[in-house]
């Protein structure tokens, strides 16, 4: 009976140990293909050897300045984060349309996670290069945004995340739970909700006549003044 305990416990670890292998290389490269896996992006150089390295992507039905104003107005107290908002945005529904005063981004704009932003729950804008990539920077690790248009009606959002866990992360691992738990759920929801978003916007000004000033004002006054 010992002996059947033991190869039934290693048969079960052995179980989940694979489970967890298999589930973590699903979630660090969510909707990526290999190619852009092994793409270099920004910010790339920050961190080396991370112990977490996703890189998630999703095709979108948009041109790049129709995902970028999106981009520009994620965080807490801002857009919202276009996830689960009980569980990041306490409660309060992400924005369903552009927000024409969150639109100048500068680099060293703070983008927090919850709360008033400082170091341990916000980013700072890095870099920027508009309708193309923006780079956040979380105590010294990466966090980066890219829009890489595959034709003229479509593109491709990609999103990847670096980070070294450190000793502290062993004596306190909350931060490595949430992230490699929570943040594949929290993400995928994300990047599902900003395609949603950015497709009825990009299908309102597309519609026969390009669709009214109006309408397209619905969803984004700022090119609705453009369009105007």
């Amino acid at each position: 009976m010992k002996v059947r305990r033991i190869a039934v416990g290693a048969l079960a670890g052995g179980v989940a140990a694979y489970a967890v292998v298999r589930y973590r290389r699903w979630h660090l490269r969510w909707g990526a293909t290999d190619d852009e896996l092994a793409l270099p992006l920004p910010g790339d150089e920050m961190v080396h050897s991370p112990h977490f390295n996703f890189t998630r992507a999703i095709t979108i039905h948009a041109r790049p300045e129709e995902i970028w104003p999106w981009l520009v107005q994620i965080g807490y107290g801002r857009a919202g984060w276009y996830s689960y908002d009980l569980l990041d945005n306490l409660g309060r529904p992400s924005a369903e349309r552009i927000i024409p005063e969150l639109q100048q981004l500068r680099v060293g704009d703070w983008i927090s996670m919850g709360g008033k932003p400082r170091p341990a729950t916000a980013m700072r804008v890095k870099a920027f290069e508009p309708n193309r990539w923006l780079l956040w920077e979380h105590q010294g690790c990466p966090w980066v945004w890219v829009l890489n248009p595959i034709d003229q009606e479509t593109t491709r959002l990609i999103t990847r995340g670096r980070n070294r866990y450190t000793w502290k992360d062993v004596v306190f691992p909350l931060g490595p739970v949430l992230m490699e738990l929570g943040d594949p759920f929290m993400m995928r929801k994300q990047l599902r909700n900003l395609k949603r978003r950015a497709e009825l916007l990009a299908t309102t000004r597309r519609s026969p006549g390009g669709g009214s000033t109006a309408e397209v004002g619905l969803l984004n006054p700022v090119l609705a003044a453009a369009a105007g």
